[in-house]
């Protein structure tokens, strides 16, 4: 038997000319968990469709071993059926079936009359759960029903199901919440000791730290090194990935902070399908010229929807008053919002943040189109000009600026969208989750680009789920919970994660709230 359940030896693989990977190895033991780090477009998702066959048998270099053996799959069924499955990072599910149809679906058991055998199907994903840990599932329910975390679970249930004995999960905490990821985390323990190889790639290097035996990086396609976790630190993961000491993950700069620029009086929604239910309760703040606002808070405490309500894009009933250097201004859209000196990166960029099979360079330009089109036709020199200038700024890694911006890795959209607002020119710029999703590298360079604008005036609200992002980053942080204002506390020495959480899980008493 060999010592490696799986060895990937020298791939390589081009696009247009352009290497994507250029001499990858990566070796995974039969129970073992790899944790597989990298920067955002190092290569990480590029492997992996190498060895699922997702790019075939011929259409790159070097040669993968399984068990032993030489593995030339030509498609993702031949992979599959030899025992490797990938969960991608977006989720494969069809809400409207079941949770049993998901996790069976194009391989249901039938009756000897060809039909589907419901009942055996259901009691064989139920067997399935319950050795999972998660018989709280109702398999006959569709999988609309349960939330994100939940679902998740259930991709895992789906691949498991074929068999699996190698199993690569794609940043599958991007969305869950603590609780979720706890689940999921021991759920990869429990198939390690089954003897189920994982390969888990993820930015939360805490996660890695946690559940890798093994951890491979991976730098601009090439093959950095391996290292025993018990061996090596978060912060040596850190310089092999990105080539050099990030100390200070944070990279806080001084910078003057002026008089008050927006006013947000009493903003208040109401649920789209509840109308008796406030997402966000009266909520008021003002925000500084060149300041960074941070905004924590419990998952679904209201800092999307107010946030979004800024920004013209709640979907609910919404009420309040916004002020703009002191004068009123309306907000019904985003395209107002964007004309009144208001732009937003959203929390869901894939959702609301890009158009995926448009190029880059006219994501780009989208928030801008009217300024090089003044007499109908696009000035498509001048529009390219400034899309190589945005490209350059925020080092946006794309072989081309034409090449559809869903091929890009989650980082470089993030860059994309930022780059798209920013051309707009904002006075204020709404950042919701900006480093969800992104490496430690890539975090690092959208930090240091925040300083950069506030610097010359601009000032910026972040919502963030990372508290020591929060902390690392702003000047002033506002605490939402149950869509209430809870705090409002400058950002000094005092003020800590404990007292963040406090004041998310406090509700305010009336005394409190009429002294604010």
């Amino acid at each position: 038997m060999a010592e490696f359940l799986l060895e990937m030896r020298g791939i390589t693989k081009s696009f247009s000319g352009v290497k994507a990977l250029d001499g990858i190895d990566l070796r995974v033991r039969s129970g073992e968990c790899v944790g597989l780090c990298g920067e955002n477009g190092a290569g990480k998702s590029t492997m992996m469709k190498v060895l699922s066959a997702v790019y075939p048998h011929g259409t790159w270099g070097g040669t993968i071993l399984w068990d032993g053996a030489e593995l030339k799959a030509a498609s993702v069924r031949e992979t599959e059926a030899a025992g490797i499955v990938i969960i991608h990072q977006e989720l494969m599910l069809i809400p409207q079936l079941s949770v049993a149809e998901n996790i069976f679906l194009g391989r249901e058991p039938r009756t000897a009359g060809g039909l589907i055998d419901f009942d055996r199907m259901f009691a064989e994903a139920a067997k399935l759960l319950g050795e999972l840990r998660m018989g709280h599932i109702n398999v006959v329910q569709p999988v609309s029903f349960y939330a994100g975390g939940v679902q998740q679970l259930i991709e895992i249930a789906k691949a498991l199901s074929k068999n699996a004995r190698l199993l690569i999960l794609d940043e599958p905490t991007s969305s869950l919440t603590k609780n979720e990821t706890a689940i999921l985390l021991r759920l990869v323990k429990d198939l390690k000791a089954r003897g189920t190889a994982c390969v888990y790639i993820s930015h939360k290097l805490e996660e890695i730290e946690e559940i890798a035996d093994t951890v491979t990086v991976i730098r601009d396609g090439a093959f950095v090194g391996e290292a025993p976790m018990a061996q090596i630190t978060t912060g040596d993961i850190i310089r092999m990935m990105v080539g050099r000491d990030m100390s200070n993950l944070f990279p806080r700069e001084e910078h003057p902070i002026g008089e008050v620029v927006f006013e947000a009086i009493g903003i208040t929604c109401l649920d789209a399908e509840n109308r008796e239910r406030r997402r966000v309760d009266n909520v008021s703040f003002t925000l500084r010229e060149g300041e960074i606002l941070g905004v924590a808070g419990l998952v679904g405490a209201g800092r999307t929807e107010m946030v979004s309500a800024l920004f013209g894009a709640y979907p609910g009933p919404h009420s309040g008053e916004i002020r703009l250097r002191g004068k009123p201004i309306r907000v019904r859209s985003p395209r107002e919002a964007v004309r009144q000196g208001i732009c937003m990166v959203p929390e869901d960029r894939k959702a609301h943040g890009i158009v995926p099979g448009l190029g880059v360079g006219y994501n780009i330009t989208l928030s801008v189109l009217d300024e090089y089109a003044p007499a109908g036709l696009i000035d498509e020199e001048k529009e390219f000009s400034t899309i190589g200038a945005a490209i350059r700024r925020l080092r946006i890694k794309t072989a081309t600026p034409v090449l559809p911006i869903s091929n890009l890795s989650g980082g470089n959209q993030q860059k994309a969208v930022i780059s798209k607002m920013l051309e707009a020119r904002p006075r204020v710029l709404i950042l919701d989750e900006p480093t969800r999703g992104v490496d430690v590298g890539a975090k690092y360079e959208i930090y240091k680009l925040m300083f950069t604008l506030v610097k010359t005036g601009m000032s910026i609200i972040m919502v963030s789920s990372e508290l020591p992002e929060v902390l690392g980053i702003s000047d002033r942080v506002l605490v939402i919970g149950e869509g209430q204002l809870r705090g409002d506390f400058i950002n000094d020495d005092t003020l800590t994660q404990e007292r963040i959480l406090t004041a998310a899980i406090t509700p305010r008493t009336p005394a409190a709230a009429a002294a604010a």
